[in-house]
């Protein structure tokens, strides 16, 4: 059996990885997701072990301490990792995992596993990425400067991704990474 593909989706916050991810599911229905730890609070309607694993901080500190993930990191006054023994598992099982993660643990993700498939979502520009945080409705003026400040930190890392999509309509960009996916699939490996 050969193994899954391990694929890494991120880019700047309100860029709709998360729309894009939950589309890109529900097209490819084999496709595992791996859901992440967080010590931010839940936004309206998420759920404990749907969207995140919603932990304090004294808790993610021991899953630290004890290596029990892939990668983590600190984001706007939260952290943000992903378990790790799933995402094993998941590969090993020949099952194709995304992580939609945040580019700095994107970063170390592709240290542990650099033949995984990085892909950098981004905006068609800063004025419609602004639109969208706002839109949101969840963040205070403070907040969003921030997050635009990192967002632009973020996309001059775009570098170190395989692939570039960018989020202008939710159903295009699937279909551009469904497309990614194909081609690793059919990689020969040298």
């Amino acid at each position: 059996m050969s193994k899954g593909l391990l694929i890494v989706l991120s880019g700047p916050s309100g860029v709709g990885k998360g729309t894009v991810c939950s589309a890109l599911r529900k097209r490819l229905t084999g496709l595992v997701y791996s859901v992440s730890a967080t010590t931010r609070s839940p936004r309206a309607g998420e759920q404990h072990g749907v969207n995140y694993f919603f932990k304090s901080r004294d808790e993610f500190l021991t899953m630290i301490e004890n290596d029990q993930l892939l990668e983590y990191a600190q984001y706007v006054d939260n952290y943000y990792g992903t378990p790790r023994d799933f995402v094993e598992q998941t590969i090993e099982a020949g099952n194709d995992i995304i992580l939609e993660i945040e580019v700095q643990g994107a970063l170390k993700v592709k240290e542990t596993f650099p033949d995984g498939v990085f892909i950098f979502l981004t905006p068609p520009s800063i004025d419609e990425l602004r639109e969208r945080i706002v839109g949101r409705g969840t963040e205070t003026a403070s907040v969003i400067d921030n997050r635009l400040s990192v967002a632009e930190d973020e996309i001059a890392l775009m570098r170190h991704y395989d692939y570039s999509v960018v989020n202008d309509e939710v159903d295009l960009a699937c279909m551009r990474i469904e497309s990614i996916i194909v081609a690793e699939h059919c990689r020969i490996v040298k």
